[in-house]
């Protein structure tokens, strides 16, 4: 089934790889221009030139963009205005792991996990807002993850910056319901996904690939690691219309670990 997010104006952050990349081209194979925006340039240029060579010259835009700067925040949005006329979806994806317990968690590694994961959600939806009060109806798709919902002593900056994705998403839905716009504000959480991220984890581990996928799908009931197109099918749904009675949500993506 084509065409759910047909004529929508898409920016996606950290779309050079893994979830990102995946999220802009599934926008883009249901009908969406996408502007793929990454601090890798050259990796949102290769994932933009692979889209329009699949779904056609123009679909899809690359720029430049370091999540944690309001200037260049400022400029992917003018961006957006100038290569695709407007925004009517912002999918806030960019993110990174936060190392350490309690004990060994750096302040430095700390705040980095916060300006590059909560930070970078905070700006892209202040600075998109103005833009896609013109393109209604919107939606706003923030990924925080299962750590934002479940601890583990393992990672409390993980955890508590993706638990602030989920809270600052319903403070943005309600605010937009507020305002009376026809824009809806909604978090996804994914699991353990097969993406670029997780080969970091695997390598740091010094044990082979197999050996770790295995143990972390054993952590989930349907027992796999999920596959980016798991959540890039539900930013789909959260991005189009089918979901205009969805604000200030949670999807959880994550396999039934929740439920446990």
């Amino acid at each position: 089934m084509g065409g759910r997010v047909q004529g929508k104006k898409a920016l996606v952050t950290g779309a050079a790889q893994g979830l990102g990349a995946a999220q802009a081209a599934m926008l883009a194979r249901h009908g969406a221009q996408v502007l793929l925006a990454d601090i890798n340039a050259a990796g949102a240029e290769a994932q933009a030139k692979a889209i329009n060579a699949e779904f056609g010259a123009g679909t899809a835009h690359a720029v430049s963009l370091d999540v944690t700067r309001e200037d260049q925040w400022i400029e992917a949005i003018e961006a957006a205005n100038e290569l695709m006329g407007g925004l009517s979806i912002l999918v806030n994806n960019a993110g990174v792991g936060v190392r350490g317990n309690i004990e060994t968690c750096t302040l430095a590694d700390w705040q980095r996990g916060f300006a590059i994961n909560v930070d970078s959600v905070f700006l892209g939806c202040q600075k998109a807002l103005p833009l896609m009060k013109d393109t209604q109806p919107g939606s706003i798709v923030n990924i925080s993850s299962i750590a934002g919902l479940i601890a583990s002593d393992t990672m409390p900056g993980y955890n508590a910056s993706k638990a602030a994705v989920w809270m600052l998403s319903k403070s943005v839905a309600l605010y937009c319901a507020k305002m009376g716009w026809d824009i809806r504000c909604n978090s996804v959480h994914p699991t353990f996904i097969d993406t670029p991220i997780l080969d970091g984890m695997v390598t740091s581990t010094g044990k082979p690939k197999e050996v770790i996928m295995d143990k972390l799908a054993r952590q989930i009931p349907l027992k796999r690691v999920g596959h980016p197109d798991d959540i890039a099918n539900g930013v789909l749904y959260l991005a189009s219309d089918e979901s205009r009675f969805m604000t200030g949500a949670e999807l959880k993506l994550d396999g039934g670990i929740s439920a446990m």
